[in-house]
């Protein structure tokens, strides 16, 4: 059976072959290494719009994209699911009549939050939101391990309303045994929140929030967070940017060292947030909503701007200052993209750390400024804590330091 064909666009000029390679060039979209296997699916694909008359600059969603490749994987009795190298060409081809402005459809639809399906789930969203004052990315989180509680006591034949201290304490023994320690802590947090809410709002009748008991996390128990500064140095001079690659990752680990970003609001910034005439950024915290203002320094600034004339690709389909270096050139989807780039270059740097997360940078901006005698007060603030006492963790790591220097006392 032949796939429907997509509404048809009024009659434009298709890219030649050489359009396609000059474009890919230029906007560094598609590796040479890459180009051949990706104009053999082009023209595969060209030759399947030629043979059913369809317009082929309407062909080039990722839905009309998936038609093809079933098609193809079908005729030649193949793995639909193992043909994904023809949609990425094909939405390079996408690319090239975007660079060329020949107006192509948008390849995938932007996806929209939706809210929870269940009523009591909705509830619980709006309890967190309004009042509450949880930031967006909080309630999901806390949504997210509710619905692992609600699907733990739906396999044991309960639900919320049958809910009991040994059934929580069963769960969190569960995920004792497969989360880590602090993950553990985080999901009994949030059943204390929600069995909160259900008795606040006359759901259930028993106070079941003060007594789930969760595992103790010392505060220190941790291994160190911060880098010393000349390790964040070392980590700098790592970076190679004689490419794009380089060039962004290198433009993305000065950022956070220097105004101690956490992963998130690297990731959000977006280029309207870059004023180069008043010479400063604008920053929103993820979890407070709340936006501020910062110079934009000159050293900064000048790795910024040689990123963004010669590192990100041309034409991306979203306005984020940092973005992957593949199709489609989105922005990243979460901080571990960020933990792969810092581990990646502190190896190249030779680093040796307990810790190396996506926040390292952040926790080493921070216990230079307590070295440096700014005060905690105006610390906490910079960092966008909410809680003053956020900031202890920093002045320990600041502490241990002036320890490892210290000089012996004579006798």
């Amino acid at each position: 059976m032949q796939p429907k064909s997509a509404a048809p666009l009024p009659e434009t000029r298709v890219p030649t072959i050489a359009d396609i390679l000059r474009a890919w060039r230029a906007n560094r979209c598609v590796q040479d290494s890459s180009a051949g296997v990706y104009l053999q699916w082009i023209r595969r694909f060209r030759g399947y719009c030629a043979q059913r008359q369809f317009d082929e600059r309407a062909e080039l969603t990722r839905e009309r994209a998936r038609c093809f490749i079933d098609w193809y994987a079908g005729s030649r009795k193949l793995d639909a699911g193992r043909l994904s190298g023809a949609s990425t060409a094909l939405h390079a081809l996408s690319r090239v009549y975007q660079v060329m402005g020949l107006n192509p459809p948008t390849w995938r639809a932007a996806q929209r939050v939706q809210p929870p399906s269940d009523e009591l789930l909705r509830a619980y969203a709006d309890h967190l939101a309004r009042h509450r004052g949880s930031p967006e990315v909080t309630v999901r989180k806390k949504l997210a391990h509710v619905d692992k509680v609600l699907q733990h006591l739906a396999r044991n034949g309960k639900t919320w309303r049958t809910m009991t201290l040994p059934d929580i304490d069963e769960f969190l023994i569960e995920c004792s045994n497969r989360y880590a320690r602090s993950t553990t802590a985080d999901i009994a947090g949030c059943i204390r929140s929600f069995a909160g809410f259900l008795l606040a709002t006359g759901r259930i009748s028993v106070d079941l929030a003060e007594s789930v008991i969760s595992p103790v996390q010392p505060k220190y128990e941790r291994p160190r967070r911060a880098l010393p500064w000349e390790d964040v140095q070392r980590l700098l001079r790592a970076v190679d940017t004689s490419g794009a690659r380089g060039l962004r990752d290198h433009a993305l680990l000065l950022l956070m060292s220097t105004y101690g970003f956490g992963a998130s609001e690297v990731i959000g910034l977006q280029l309207q947030d870059i004023d180069w005439h008043a010479e400063t950024l604008q920053v929103r915290r993820p979890k407070t909503g709340v936006s501020f203002t910062l110079p934009l320094l000159p050293a900064v600034a000048k790795v910024l701007a040689r990123y963004l004339q010669h590192g990100r690709p041309p034409h991306t389909p979203t306005r984020h200052v940092f973005v992957e270096m593949k199709l489609p050139f989105g922005p990243f989807a979460s901080s571990g993209a960020v933990r792969h780039i810092v581990i990646k270059h502190a190896q190249a740097a030779k680093i040796e750390a307990g810790y190396l997360g996506s926040h390292v940078l952040r926790h080493s901006n921070a216990a230079r400024q307590i070295d440096a005698g700014i005060r905690p007060r105006v610390l906490s603030d910079l960092l966008g804590h909410r809680d003053p006492e956020s900031v202890s963790a920093y002045v320990r790591i600041a502490t241990e330091s002036l320890r490892e220097i210290s000089l012996p006392v004579p006798t």
